[in-house]
């Protein structure tokens, strides 16, 4: 092993020992010259702890049926099942160094190399857990490693009692759909050896689920209900998983095991799929729209890496989070000033590396120096034919106008609210029974075909920002 190999291992040691809040005590290498082919060597370490009698888990008498099953996130493999997945990646003949295009982990994934995303480090969760063992709300901890779910959750559990787990509550990475679906493996299967994104889980009281759940947020790690304790049956399995062949399914949807990794491109205009960071306020219609053009296996020309919601709780949240898109609330409300608000948003964004941003249903007015920073790659959808009924209830304004004909619009943004360049409409007739709700329907279905087409014109470099409210256009 090379100086530099030695210092690079080391230091990853210290890092892990770092995460988890421990020392590293020292270690020895020897060297078995004639043992070892150049470039290769083992490595081995361990860990040893301490703790009280009365703190040992599983507190097996605590656990009754109605405990709250939670589950923490995993950052990938977690180290397991490789096998497998060398074989696969054999059997398809894909080079590790490949190009990520699809969001296995989530939308930071795209563009790295296969090898790299497999080989992602294994949450540590000590530190997230720390306070909660000192309270005592934990009764009962399962790392989910060799085994699976399946496997490793039956040995914290008292033999009266099995958990129910739903897939549908958490977000199963796309790693686990495209093993699935290239080893042609049912979920019964795939749970019995790979984590299928739970890296950990914890046996709580009902009561407290919410507070545990949001001490783990505290240290930027997803944790949500995934199950309950329910009575045991004779003969019945310790654990039970539904809706995971689902959940698997969607997970990776594409029916080519091979579209994980980039193929080159013959299009020509762009050079890399620009990074798309979208801000919405509500149901978020346009950001689904918008997630499965660029999910699309035709497209190399952009993706989503970040959502942005200034309203806690809002579906267009969950949309995000069921598509593996990284997301985070940034409410308007902490801030005295538009100003100071919008330049956390940019903090956001510009950490992401997004390129493009895309307002859709924002229900704020960014200010000036917002759309200074972001000008020629800041877009904004509006339910009208822009120039005309700007502004806010468009719908009405169009029906109190008598005119036949209304629809949609994607323009650039400027510091005046709907006057940026126009680069895509869509028409939509007005029905003489109409109402803004009957109206707004068929404009909604209009946007969610305008939108994804006005930011591959964009990202393609297909139209830019002019002078003024001027589109160049280069087709």
């Amino acid at each position: 092993m090379t100086d530099m190999l030695c210092l690079l291992k080391i230091t990853g040691v210290a890092d892990g020992c770092r995460q988890a809040g421990c020392a590293l005590l020292g270690g020895e290498t020897a060297e078995m010259p004639g043992l070892y082919s150049p470039g290769e060597y083992d490595l081995a370490g361990f860990t040893v702890g301490a703790v009280e009698r009365d703190c040992v888990l599983p507190r097996m008498s605590s656990i009754k049926v109605g405990d709250a099953v939670i589950g923490l996130e995993s950052s990938g493999l977690h180290s397991n099942g490789f096998s497998l997945v060398r074989k696969l990646v054999d059997t398809l003949s894909i080079s590790y160094d490949s190009k990520v295009s699809y969001p296995l982990l989530d939308e930071l994934s795209i563009g790295k190399s296969l090898g790299e995303v497999l080989l992602t480090p294994t949450h540590i969760y000590c530190k997230p857990l720390q306070s909660l063992l000192q309270s005592g709300k934990i009764k009962a901890v399962a790392h989910i490693t060799g085994g699976g779910l399946l496997e490793n959750i039956p040995r914290v559990l008292p033999p009266q009692l099995s958990v129910a787990l739903s897939a549908t509550k958490w977000s199963v990475p796309g790693l686990f759909g495209w093993i699935a679906s290239a080893a042609r493996l049912a979920g019964n299967e795939m749970s019995k050896t790979f984590n299928c994104g739970i890296g950990l889980v914890l046996i709580v009281d009902k009561e407290n689920s919410a507070e545990v759940c949001t001490s783990v947020h505290s240290f930027q790690l997803k944790a949500c209900q995934i199950g309950d304790l329910i009575e045991r049956r004779a003969g019945s399995p310790a654990v039970v998983i539904s809706d995971l062949d689902t959940a698997l399914a969607a997970a990776y949807p594409l029916p080519d095991p091979k579209a994980i990794v980039s193929r080159p491109s013959l299009r020509e205009g762009y050079c890399h799929a620009k990074k798309v960071g979208v801000l919405i306020s509500g149901t978020g219609t346009n950001l689904q729209a918008l997630i499965d053009s660029t999910r699309q296996p035709s497209c190399d020309y952009a993706r989503i890496v970040l959502v942005i919601s200034n309203i806690p709780g809002v579906e267009g949240l969950k949309k995000a989070e069921r598509a593996g898109i990284p997301n985070k609330v940034i409410s308007h409300k902490q801030y005295k000033k538009r100003s100071e608000f919008d330049a956390v948003v940019h903090e956001a964004l510009t950490e992401a590396g997004v390129e493009i941003v895309c307002l859709a249903g924002f229900m704020r007015i960014v200010g000036a120096e917002f759309v200074s920073m972001w000008r020629g790659c800041l877009l904004n959808i509006h339910p009208t034919l822009l120039p005309s009924f700007p502004g806010m209830q468009p719908h009405e304004q169009v029906l109190a106008a008598g005119v036949r004909v209304s629809g949609c619009t994607v323009h650039f943004v400027e510091e005046v609210v709907d006057a940026g360049g126009i680069i895509v409409q869509e028409a939509v007739p007005v029905l003489p029974n109409d109402s803004p709700e009957t109206l707004g329907t068929r404009v909604r279905q209009a946007e969610h075909r305008a939108y994804p087409e006005a930011l591959k014109l964009l990202a393609t470099g297909k139209v830019s920002r002019g002078k003024g409210t001027k589109v160049v256009w280069k087709l």
